[in-house]
């Protein structure tokens, strides 16, 4: 699972932002939500602007360099802090595998190619890469001094995670190849003006097609009653590609009758297919179309998954001690993210209104003042 994770002159964020999710507190209710120690679900807030976006594929970095799945093709654009180009943009992640401590450090410059990185297990240093050469654990990975000095002059911008993992025949257990599969896993995807996805598969989705071939037509109607109380008759067209809905026993587009919710959730539907081979899951602006009593639906879904899930919202309605509890919030804002729990001086309890107290602004007030302790 992830643990921690922190970045540095990474578009918006000048100075470093970390995302702790070990500090946790010791609610009794809603424990499905922590896991070994860690959040597995949460949810974040945070004003226009404030960056939740720019985190959240900050955070999938390491999917871009690790893993050959689906990039975001715009996401080096405007990669460095505005001013401070010639400064690398730098990444820190924390992993928790199963008791296998894992750190990784790396540094890119504004064109998203690694400048540095250092991988560290149980605290004992795996490599060192940088300008000033390599340092690879000679007992763990004996290696000619050709090849280091190969690599060494390399400028394909190759990680040394990928290479150990490809080069020497690592167990599945690893945690190298935890590492690995836990990246090849992540997913990240949003719906909104311009829909778009990071991880887990390759290549552009049909998926009225994929729903047809896959055999979730009469599934997928059910899942749109269940969880948004609409009822449709779901048939496949002519071409197999296009779901049509049959009304007064003549079949029209799907697409060309439905709200833009309803088209959301057909995106949902499909990544809700996949989600028991992720590993860490973000949903950016999941809710942008949606119900207020749907989204909280919908999170019930997602959080039911084994996987690590996270979505940012503005959909205070969700801020409930039902849905999850005050350490599984989270506000962003001024270049900090914090637990709503550490937001305040209040013990919050589960009686207490969430959603209240953020509104009246009590939460933010002494989130700012809490950060001016640390």
């Amino acid at each position: 699972m992830l643990k921690k994770f922190a970045v540095t002159n990474f578009r918006g964020f000048a100075d470093r932002i970390e995302w702790d999710l070990s500090r946790h507190a010791s609610y009794a209710y809603n424990s499905f939500a922590i896991r070994d120690g860690i959040v597995k679900n949460g949810i974040i807030y945070g004003p226009n602007g404030s960056g939740k976006s720019n985190f959240s594929m900050a955070l999938f970095d390491i999917e871009n360099h690790l893993s050959d799945n689906e990039k975001d093709a715009e996401y080096y654009k405007n990669f460095a802090f505005l001013g401070r180009e010639n400064v690398p943009v730098k990444f820190e992640y924390d992993f928790d595998f199963g008791g296998i401590e894992l750190r990784y450090l790396y540094e890119k410059n504004d064109r998203g190619q690694l400048v540095s990185e250092k991988l560290l297990m149980g605290g004992d240093t795996v490599f060192s890469r940088s300008r000033q050469g390599l340092y690879v654990d000679q007992k763990a990975f004996p290696m000619a001094d050709s090849v280091r000095e190969s690599i060494e002059r390399s400028e394909n911008g190759v990680s040394m995670v990928k290479f150990l993992a490809t080069t020497f025949p690592l167990q599945e257990s690893h945690g190298i190849m935890r590492l690995m599969k836990f990246v090849d896993s992540m997913l990240w995807f949003r719906n909104v003006d311009v829909r778009g996805y990071m991880g887990l598969e390759r290549g552009s989705r049909n998926m009225d097609e994929d729903i047809i071939k896959s055999g979730h037509l009469e599934d997928f109607a059910k899942f749109i009653k269940d969880i948004s109380r609409q009822e449709f008759e779901l048939v496949a067209g002519h071409s197999g590609k296009d779901l049509m809905c049959v009304i007064d026993g003549k079949e029209r587009e799907f697409h060309k009758i439905i709200s833009t919710g309803t088209r959301g959730l057909e995106v949902l539907y499909y990544w809700l297919l996949r989600m028991d081979k992720a590993s860490f899951v973000f949903i950016d602006e999941f809710d942008a179309f949606y119900h207020f009593e749907l989204a909280k639906e919908v999170c019930k879904r997602l959080f039911a998954f084994d996987c690590q899930a996270f979505v940012s919202t503005h959909n205070t309605y969700l801020l409930d001690n039902d849905l999850l509890r005050p350490d599984c919030y989270f506000i962003i804002y001024n270049g900090k993210i914090r637990a709503v729990n550490e937001c305040t001086d209040r013990e919050l309890r589960f009686a207490h209104n969430l959603e209240k107290i953020y509104r009246s602004g009590v939460l933010t007030a002494d989130y700012v003042k809490g950060w001016a302790r640390d």
